[in-house]
C-alpha cells in the first residue's frame, strides 16, 4: 500500500511567506461574517473532468458541494456569501491528479469524521477525498506555499528506458533550455531551465518507461508545464515522447519560515533552564516544536 498522503505534499527549501491576517484566516472582517475557528487542509483525488471545464466552472462546482454538505463553512453566513476555500494550485481539466490540496475555513470546530461523511456525500463529480488534516489556523496561505509540481508519465514501448534517462540528465546539465511556446496569436519565449526541479527516469514493468517531472512554481514567471517538458525530452533524443497517461502525482510545498521566538524576560535564577531550551543541546533553533 501506499504511504498516507502528507497534508504538506512533500517539502522544499524555506519561503518567507507571512500567516493570514487575522481577518483573512477568518473568512470575516468587514463582509460580516463569522470568524473561522478551525481550518481544514484536503487532500484530493480528481480524475479526467469531461469536456473543457474552466478554472471557474471548477471552482463554481466546489462551491454548490460545500453548501449542500452542511458543514459550518466560514463565509457562507456574510453579507455577500462565498465559502471560505482555497485551492493549492490549478489543474487542468485533462490532467488527473492523485494528492491535490485544498485548505476549507469553518466556523464551529467540527470532528474529523464528520467533516470526512459531508465531503464524500457532496464531493462535485469526479473528486474523491483521499483524506483530512487539522491544521493551524495561521498557517502562511496555501497557494503562495506551493513550490513545486510532480507529474508521472507512462511511456510505453519502443521508449528505451535507457535513452530517456540519458535525455533527462542532458536537459538537467544545461545552463539554459530556450522554448517557445504559442498563446493565442502569439510567440511567447522562455527558459524551461529553471522550471526543472528534477526528472527521473524508472523502467517500466511492460519494457517501456516511468518519468517523474518535479516542475517548479515560481510566483514571478509561471509554472513548469508537463507538457513542454516532454517536447524538451523530444527534441533531445530526435524522437517523438507521447505518453500513455500522465497524472499530477503530488504538490510540494516550501517549509514555511518561522521567526525566531521573543527572548525571555526577567532575570533567571541560578541553576534554571527556559522553558523550551536544553542545556546540553545549545540555544533554541528557529522553527522548532
Amino acid at each position: 500500500m501506499g504511504r498516507r498522503p502528507s497534508p504538506s505534499g512533500g517539502r522544499l527549501t524555506r519561503v518567507h511567506a507571512p500567516p493570514e491576517p487575522p481577518d483573512r484566516a477568518a473568512g470575516s472582517g468587514t463582509n460580516g461574517g463569522r470568524e473561522a475557528v478551525q481550518r481544514w487542509r484536503l487532500v484530493i483525488r480528481r480524475d479526467v473532468l469531461s469536456g473543457e471545464v474552466s478554472q471557474r466552472e471548477q471552482a463554481a462546482a466546489w462551491e454548490a458541494s460545500l453548501v449542500a454538505s452542511g458543514l459550518p463553512i466560514a463565509g457562507l453566513d456574510a453579507t455577500k456569501p462565498k465559502a471560505r476555500v482555497a485551492v493549492a494550485a490549478p489543474l487542468a481539466a485533462g490532467t488527473p491528479g492523485e494528492a491535490e490540496l485544498a485548505d476549507l475555513w469553518l466556523v464551529e470546530r467540527t470532528a474529523r469524521w464528520r467533516v470526512r461523511e459531508a465531503l464524500v456525500a457532496n464531493l462535485p463529480p469526479g473528486y474523491a477525498l483521499v483524506d483530512v488534516f487539522d491544521i493551524w489556523l495561521g498557517e502562511p496561505p496555501l497557494p503562495g506555499r506551493v513550490a513545486a509540481s510532480v507529474y508521472r508519465a507512462a511511456l510505453a514501448p519502443p521508449v528505451d528506458a535507457g535513452r530517456l534517462s540519458a535525455a533527462a540528465v542532458a536537459l538537467l546539465a544545461a545552463d539554459t533550455l530556450p522554448r517557445e511556446r504559442h498563446k493565442g496569436d502569439a510567440t511567447v519565449r522562455y527558459d524551461l531551465r529553471p522550471f526543472l526541479a528534477g526528472l527521473d527516469v524508472a523502467p517500466a514493468p511492460d519494457g517501456g518507461a516511468v518519468l517523474r517531472m518535479t516542475l517548479r512554481h515560481d510566483p514571478a514567471k509561471g509554472v513548469g508545464r508537463p507538457d513542454e517538458t516532454l517536447a524538451a525530452l523530444a527534441q533531445t533524443l530526435g524522437e517523438p515522447v507521447v505518453p500513455a497517461s500522465l497524472v499530477r502525482e503530488r504538490l510540494v510545498l516550501a517549509e514555511p519560515a518561522t521567526a525566531e521566538p521573543p527572548a525571555p524576560r526577567g532575570p533567571r535564577r541560578p541553576g534554571t533552564v527556559r522553558s523550551g531550551s536544553d542545556p546540553r543541546s545549545g540555544p533554541p533553533r528557529a522553527g522548532g516544536h
